[in-house]
């Protein structure tokens, strides 16, 4: 059965907004763990705008399942991740102007700096996924490169707006698993998964987790992070 990791992004995007201390990224946390979460994720992003410095290592201290950090893959988050040492780090593409990740790493043009700092994690002993499109070019590279696992990015099915973009990119994701799984790559999938699109994901067994952040906190926002996530979990089991 796949597990649920939990990203608290969002949470402190709602603190950010104020510039003040609540609510905290780490609060969201315990509960998300207490509620049965396999995991807590963020994204320290270049410009800090939602998780800060603090929390990551607040966090590092007090998560009881397994951490997983979000990072681009500079100089400077490679750094901090060494120090800190997560139970995993994903590399994500990152822009100032984005408002969110809007696609994978393109392992094509960035194959060598990325194969360097998946060897300098790995040899301070942190695994390390790749935040990647399903593409079958990409997947081959992120085997290439010796990644521990891939995280398949499931946003374009998520925001498709018509019938045959849904079923097209569902499809091409599928394709994706299938050869990640074949390659011998852990799989985990997640951008814009809803409490609607994780049904979609039924039977599509070789995904070892999901990466679900800003629905699960829209969602405690109104009936409280314990029970968004355990709602989310029961969709996860029904898979």
């Amino acid at each position: 059965m796949a597990g649920l990791a939990v990203n608290v992004d969002h949470v402190s995007t709602l603190r950010e907004a104020r510039k003040i201390s609540y609510p905290d990224p780490v609060a969201a946390a315990v509960l998300a763990e207490l509620a049965g979460a396999d995991g807590i994720v963020v994204h320290l992003r270049e410009d800090r705008r939602h998780i800060q410095d603090r929390d990551v290592r607040i966090l590092r201290k007090i998560v009881q399942t397994k951490l997983i950090l979000e990072m681009a893959a500079t100089p400077e988050m490679v750094g901090i991740a060494l120090d800190i040492k997560p139970d995993l780090v994903t590399l994500v593409p990152e822009k100032r102007e984005e408002l969110t990740t809007e696609g994978g790493l393109d392992l094509i043009v960035h194959k060598n700096s990325i194969a360097e700092t998946i060897g300098t994690l790995q040899n301070s002993g942190i695994p390390v996924s790749i935040f990647i499109d399903s593409a079958p070019e990409q997947i081959k590279v992120a085997h290439q490169i010796n990644a521990t696992m891939v995280e398949i990015h499931t946003g374009a099915f998520c925001d498709a707006t018509t019938i045959k973009k849904r079923e097209q990119t569902f499809t091409d994701i599928v394709n994706g698993v299938k050869l990640a799984h074949k390659l011998k790559l852990g799989i985990n999938a997640g951008h814009g998964i809803c409490y609607k699109t994780i049904k979609a994901f039924k039977g599509l067994d070789e995904i070892d987790e999901f990466s679900i952040g800003h629905s699960i906190v829209s969602r405690a926002v109104l009936v409280g992070m314990k029970a968004a996530v355990k709602e989310m979990l029961a969709l996860v089991k029904e898979l």
